[in-house]
């Protein structure tokens, strides 16, 4: 049986562990995100550079968590970048209710 992984945020380094992961063979991928399109644009762009690393992972881009179901590990990339004046803290609570968000959707 394959495995499943499930990397949450498609931004670059999401889609950076999605392009490795696939090329690897490790499992079957699911990449997540909020922003419409943004998944499926990039699962496309992996999946199109197959032929030219050879390799043949299953992996689809989604904005709904009911594809992570039954995944056997979870990567969650996603969160904001610090903005100009904003403090660490400012950004571990901002990052912390995407997280939070996360969690109860996987």
């Amino acid at each position: 049986m394959t495995s499943k992984i499930t990397i949450v945020g498609a931004g670059n380094v999401g889609a950076a562990c999605a392009q490795r992961i696939a090329e690897r063979g490790y499992a079957d991928i699911v990449l997540v995100d909020i922003v419409n399109g943004l998944p499926q644009g990039k699962a496309l762009d992996i999946l199109q550079s197959a032929p030219l690393l050879n390799f043949d992972s299953h992996l689809i881009g989604t904005n709904s968590y009911d594809e992570t179901a039954n995944s056997d590990v979870v990567i969650i990339t996603s969160g904001l970048g610090r903005k100009p004046g904003m403090t660490r803290d400012d950004l571990l609570l901002a990052n912390m209710k995407i997280i939070t968000g996360v969690i109860h959707n996987v």
